[in-house]
């Protein structure tokens, strides 16, 4: 196993938008190597608390380790960040003065071989953020019907070839079960056009990350937790949210956007009916993105956006 290391995107700018005081209680939902937690942390007074959550355990362990000399205002807890009311409520918090969620893949998960994440190394097919979890990308690439393959890779993946990809693994796996990242990746560069094959980075880029996004239900928990987390936020209190892919963006967007939002009745409705009042406002019109030299000292940042949700004040 490799030692756990994460370069923290957009650290800079999280914190500028997180506003950390002194005294206040924020919620890293993926913690990782605690690379932006730590910075939050030494921002922190005495009263201050910091609670880090994260389902991996290599993570836990790791982030557990850096946050030590802290002291009782770092807490790092194994879950998933769709649970952290309830992980906040057993701490005892009720409201949090800033929550962060930086999406995707680590780059230890990346690096780490065992972990079975990459296109660029051969390992057992494996992918799972919580190795407590028993099924795998050994399972979707050899159960799924070609049809489900063909769906998540063109729908997660937003890859161009998925019937392509789909119909040759489909074939390649009534000959063996396919076992390692690099009987898959070999699978899938056999499915592209030559032509193609140099286009928009290595060819299994886009179908690894489908498959790690369909095992892991990682745009099913995003969904569903946003509004739980902005309920979670006490007034004037901040969440942020890193993403690296436009589906993540778009869930995340869309989720401010109606959180923003006043009334949601149809807008042929002459009366309001839905007792809505909004939750707050967008504070990133635009996504954050990396500057220049960031993604230049760390290329894995290329694709990251930033969007920033402040809770309205009581009036």
């Amino acid at each position: 196993m490799t030692e756990f290391s994460h370069s923290p995107v957009l650290l800079e700018e999280t914190i500028e938008m997180l506003r950390v005081k002194e005294d206040g209680i924020y919620i890293d939902g993926t913690v990782g190597g605690a690379g932006h937690s730590s910075r939050i942390a030494s921002l922190l007074g005495a009263n201050g608390r910091l609670i880090g959550i994260d389902r991996d355990e290599d993570a836990v362990k790791a982030s557990s380790e850096r946050l030590k000399k802290f002291g009782d205002i770092a807490t790092v807890v194994r879950g998933s960040y769709g649970d952290m009311p309830e992980i906040a409520a057993g701490l005892g918090i009720t409201k949090a003065d800033g929550i962060l969620l930086d999406l995707g893949v680590s780059s230890h998960q990346l690096d780490d071989e065992e972990r079975g994440f990459s296109y660029r190394t051969d390992a057992p097919l494996d992918m799972r953020m919580d190795r407590r979890q028993e099924k795998t990308a050994r399972d979707i690439v050899n159960l799924y019907t070609e049809e489900e393959l063909r769906h998540l890779i063109w729908d997660y993946g937003e890859e161009r070839f998925a019937p392509q990809i789909a119909k040759h693994i489909v074939r390649a796996r009534q000959e063996k079960e396919i076992e390692t990242t690099g009987e898959l990746a070999g699978i899938i560069l056999s499915s592209i056009p030559s032509k193609y094959r140099k286009a928009g980075g290595h060819p299994a880029k886009r179908t690894f990350q489908a498959i790690r996004i369909e095992l892991n239900g990682e745009l099913d928990i995003l969904g569903d937790c946003l509004g739980s987390l902005i309920g979670l936020l006490a007034e004037g209190g901040r969440l942020a949210v890193i993403t690296f892919h436009s589906l993540e963006d778009r869930i995340v967007k869309n989720a401010f956007n109606t959180a923003e939002k006043p009334c949601i009745c149809p807008p042929d409705f002459p009366v309001c009916v839905c007792g809505r009042k909004s939750q707050g406002h967008v504070i990133t019109r635009k996504p954050i993105l990396p500057s220049g030299e960031e993604m230049e000292r760390n290329p894995r940042s290329k694709s990251a956006k930033l969007r920033v949700f402040e809770k309205s004040t009581e009036k």
